[in-house]
């Protein structure tokens, strides 16, 4: 009797480092996190005309006036590749890295009632966001391929490349980027609520400093140089030459993109797991 209360008995415990994880605890509740992920994907679409067929049409809509405004008015190359197919290939996984950010960056402030009454391991909110965006990465990706094979077949100069296997990689990344930055910048609005507005807008910004809507093999090679600095930069451009075969391969920057996005990653949980302690007192 006494070993069964041991087995069914939790101790709840403050954290003393910062950097302590309890990724054990994390899996633990992975139930929870696929609550969390039906949930965060019930309310998107509730009360909602179209429902689901939002993941399809929103990457469309933005890649068609990409194209209008950036392709056959403005005249941007494409490095030979059909526009149409050159622009989704940017904007499918920069809306999953955007969610990714977006949807961390308010764990605190929206979570708010829940965490004062309620334990669990605070990261497995910001996981299930992460998670609840592949699920609309996977839909889109799809719909990608499907672009994709239509273009080949209709034979434009469009082939898939070896690099296309490092796609697992590159998605992990971006969860990890946009997780780190979002929680870095939910920790601060915390205690500053107006950074939660300026979010939108720097990711739109950021965006731009991304080769989503220009090549990066047509700008000036300094400029090429300090534009790769941005972790998501060889992400797009890997992406971009695995799938339909133009562009550039910058498996160095890609490199120091991964080191990047391991000290914001550790930033972030040491300012998470600081912030988790007192947050009820400032929200």
């Amino acid at each position: 009797m006494e070993l069964e209360k041991k087995q069914w008995m939790t101790v709840i415990e403050p954290k003393t480092r910062l950097l302590e994880l309890k990724l054990k605890e994390v899996w633990k509740y992975r139930d929870l996190i696929v609550l969390l992920v039906q949930r965060n994907i019930k309310v998107r679409f509730k009360q909602t005309i179209l429902g689901p067929l939002w993941f399809i049409i929103q990457p469309i809509f933005t890649t068609i006036i990409q194209t209008f405004v950036f392709g056959h008015i403005a005249k941007l190359p494409t490095d030979g590749l059909p526009q149409f197919l050159f622009y989704m290939a940017g904007n499918v996984p920069w809306a999953y890295f955007a969610a990714c950010l977006e949807g961390t960056s308010n764990t605190f402030t929206s979570n708010a009632g829940v965490f004062g009454k309620v334990y669990f391991p605070r990261l497995t909110t910001p996981i299930s966001v992460a998670v609840t965006a592949i699920v609309n990465y996977l839909v889109q990706f799809l719909m990608f391929l499907g672009f994709v094979l239509f273009f080949m077949i209709r034979g434009a100069d469009v082939h898939i490349t070896w690099v296309a296997a490092l796609t697992p990689m590159l998605i992990l990344q971006m969860a990890l980027l946009g997780m780190g930055c979002g929680i870095i910048i939910s920790s601060l609005t915390t205690k500053y609520r107006d950074l939660q507005v300026l979010v939108g807008f720097g990711v739109s910004l950021w965006m731009y400093a991304t080769p989503i809507i220009y090549a990066g093999s047509t700008l000036s090679p300094t400029l090429y140089k300090i534009l790769m600095l941005n972790p998501m930069a060889p992400v797009i451009e890997l992406l971009r030459y695995g799938w339909l075969g133009a562009g550039t391969t910058p498996f160095g920057y890609w490199g120091i993109s991964w080191v990047t996005t391991g000290i914001l990653l550790f930033f972030g949980i040491i300012l998470f797991n600081k912030v988790e302690k007192t947050f009820m007192d400032t929200v």
